[in-house]
């Protein structure tokens, strides 16, 4: 049986080289080319069974090479798979024209770009379905990585490009990496996976071993790391005090800016790129713009405070925000048995139960929504508490209200 071969032009490097390897694994030939010039060579030349295109800045460029290969009778039939900008409608319609049958606005959702490349080549490409939720948030030199759910080795193997990306985007010259996993309890069956993830987070040689800290509550992973020659270096560690304190802040460093400021906040190229960390398969969502425009933003307020609560409402409703306020962290938590929310505005310190409760209780329940801490507690242990416990941000009152909504654009930029 004839191997089937696939050439990709003009690809970014971590999507080229995701790419590759996903195809490779699964006895497909794959060839790169550079340049229009070269690719039009090598397509005649090969005659794969797809091309993939990623297309430069103007239209007019993509045309006129699809225009050149509709021309030649040899690579006419041949089709095309697109990844690029979002383009307009009268664009879209121009490309069937071409044999472009499939166009994937960036960044890519890779579960669903294998399904349809599977499908073309007819190849059924394998992908692991395994519920996993992985972001990276870049703040100066330290690439933060959080990892809840389970292990995907679709997402740990994208990961290694990921870091790569960063690295090279924002030019970091001693990356460091904060590994967090507390979400996570692995067992020896998890062995494999995990062992992927940690030759991942240490392929590119920038990142040294002794920059890696990896949060995690689990004995399994503290066990694999140490029992392993080629982790020497690498630390485990259950309290979030302890990296922040090795990595990031100086002991009198001030808390607000510490924790709100400089570790919270992007300060580099992390979550955008070529690819799309979250797959098609968690949301269903194809388009996630048109998703947004459709379907309001849904905040849920927890605070005692009744004029914080009407603050809150009128700047969120001023970005059309639909909120939800209560005024007990019990009532909160019964909503949650029945309403999803987008977003968490929570106080810390309430009558009966406490934000610190809350946190522990979605944690629990793996009630996933993210979290902006939003109280007068200015204590370290109590920022570094709610940051442990899996709050998202933490930001001290008074703020104005458009600080408030910048940090919450953020967050909620990072989720989708």
């Amino acid at each position: 049986m004839c191997m089937k071969q696939v050439l990709i032009i003009d690809a970014p490097p971590l999507f080229r080289e995701f790419l590759k390897e996903k195809l490779i694994t699964e006895n497909v030939t794959v060839e790169i080319a550079n340049g229009k010039r070269d690719a039009f060579t090598k397509m005649v030349s090969l005659l794969p069974d797809l091309v993939v295109i990623d297309a430069p800045d103007r239209f007019v460029d993509l045309t006129e090479f699809l225009e050149k290969k509709r021309n030649d009778p040899n690579a006419v039939s041949i089709p095309v798979i697109v990844t690029g900008p979002i383009l307009t409608r009268e664009e879209i319609a121009k490309l069937p024209y071409y044999n472009v049958v499939k166009y994937f606005n960036k960044p890519i959702k890779f579960d669903i770009f294998f399904e349809s490349i599977g499908r073309i080549i007819k190849i059924p490409l394998s992908i692991d379905t395994t519920p996993c939720i992985l972001e990276t948030h870049l703040n100066n030199n330290i690439i933060f990585i959080e990892i809840a759910q389970g292990l995907n080795r679709e997402k740990l193997a994208l990961l290694k490009y990921k870091i790569t990306e960063i690295i090279e985007n924002n030019k970091l010259s001693n990356p460091k990496v904060i590994l967090m996993i507390t979400d996570l309890s692995l067992s020896f069956v998890d062995g494999a996976n995990l062992e992927l993830l940690l030759d991942n987070v240490i392929a590119d040689s920038r990142v040294q071993r002794k920059n890696v800290k990896v949060l995690s509550l689990d004995s399994f992973t503290k066990a694999l790391v140490e029992g392993h020659l080629q982790y020497k270096g690498i630390e485990v560690v259950e309290n979030l005090t302890n990296v922040l304190s090795a990595l990031v802040a100086p002991d009198n460093a001030d808390v607000t800016d510490t924790i709100t400021d400089r570790i919270l906040a992007s300060t580099g190229d992390a979550s955008e790129g070529s690819v799309e960390m979250r797959f098609y398969s968690e949301s269903g969502v194809l388009d996630d713009s048109e998703e947004k425009d459709s379907k309001k933003i849904k905040v849920a307020i927890v605070d005692d405070d009744a004029v914080i609560r009407s603050l809150l409402q009128t700047a969120f409703g001023s970005i059309n925000a639909e909120c939800e306020l209560f005024d007990s962290g019990a009532e909160f938590l019964v909503a949650t048995n029945r309403k999803k929310y987008d977003l968490i505005i929570l106080d810390i310190f309430m009558p009966g139960i406490s934000g610190f409760d809350i946190l522990i209780n979605l944690h629990n329940k793996k009630y996933l929504t993210p979290v902006i801490v939003y109280s007068n507690a200015t204590q370290r242990e109590a920022v570094i508490q709610a940051l442990s416990l899996g709050a998202k941000s933490y930001l001290i009152k008074p703020l104005k209200p458009e600080a408030i909504l910048q940090k919450a654009v953020e967050v909620l930029q990072s989720k989708f």
